[in-house]
């Protein structure tokens, strides 16, 4: 099988031309090339149609290629509004189109190799490895470091958020549990005129603050999930991408509903424990 080697095709372009298939044989027998899905929409191409790449405005560097399939790029976070021109050619094939030819050199020549090693632990030990035996040779790691990962500034800022939006929803549903607790000052007042205890009271309002979370956790899972489809589908067509953009996993889920059940707890024994602790006569505020 031969190997598939990536080049972006908007470099290309600013010069190329692209055109349809002829029927000659010739362009029965071009090699293959890939195309994005979006540049094949661009193009106006199909699988079977034969392209022409060019190098150079003048066209005078070019190759002729046939269409042997069409591919969506993968997702790239950081690229998600760019436009993905891209082009899947042979190697040799893109050699032969940017290779110089006043360079008799041009064509064993590379600018960078990806190489990926089985530990990535041993990238320093590698890079001093290959400068010392290869003098002149730049070893750079493609990874970003958490301090320079944009993505890491961004997971602090969702969880600053998250963790305000807990709060603030905490608050809220602690004064709609004291507001209800208010209004049942008179029926605790009688529950306990009667004979039943503060514990029992204590555990009939604990029970109801965690069905009151588990019903609001159940609830925003619920619409996390229904979001999740819309907002994907809405980014999605607006920039053209497969890029997944919101995705709401089990793990989060759970993890949302263990946060909710302790805080609601809390939430209906601390509005009603002033009610529980106070006696009888007070309640009916006398």
């Amino acid at each position: 099988m031969s190997r598939w080697f990536r080049v972006t095709a908007i470099a290309l372009l600013s010069a190329a031309a692209l055109a349809h298939a002829t029927d000659s044989p010739v362009d029965a027998q071009a090699p293959g090339v890939l195309l994005s899905r979006q540049l094949a929409a661009r193009a106006h191409v199909s699988i079977g149609d034969t392209v022409t790449f060019a190098a150079d405005p003048e066209g005078t560097r070019r190759v002729t290629l046939r269409v042997a399939g069409i591919y969506e790029p993968t997702p790239d976070p950081m690229r998600f509004t760019a436009q993905r021109l891209e082009a899947h050619l042979h190697l040799p094939d893109l050699v032969a189109l940017v290779a110089d030819e006043a360079d008799p050199a041009a064509r064993e020549a590379v600018d960078a190799i990806n190489v990926k090693l089985t530990d990535p632990g041993d990238a320093a030990r590698f890079g001093a490895e290959l400068a010392a035996r290869a003098p002149g040779v730049a070893v750079t790691p493609t990874s970003r470091a958490r301090d320079d990962d944009p993505f890491a500034v961004l997971d602090r800022f969702h969880v600053a958020i998250s963790a305000v939006t807990v709060i603030g929803a905490t608050a809220f549903l602690l004064a709609l549990m004291v507001i209800r607790a208010e209004e049942r000052r008179d029926t605790v007042a009688i529950l306990r005129l009667i004979g039943i205890s503060r514990r029992s009271l204590l555990a009939a309002v604990a029970i109801e603050g965690l069905l009151i979370a588990v019903v609001g956790a159940i609830f925003g899972v619920l619409t996390a999930f229904a979001a999740e489809g819309l907002v994907n589908r809405v980014f999605q067509a607006r920039y053209d991408t497969a890029l997944v953009f919101l995705r709401v996993t089990p793990s989060i889920a759970v993890r949302s509903v263990a946060i909710a059940l302790p805080l609601g707890l809390a939430a209906g024994i601390g509005a009603s424990w002033p009610l529980l602790r106070g006696e009888i006569l007070s309640l009916f505020r006398r």
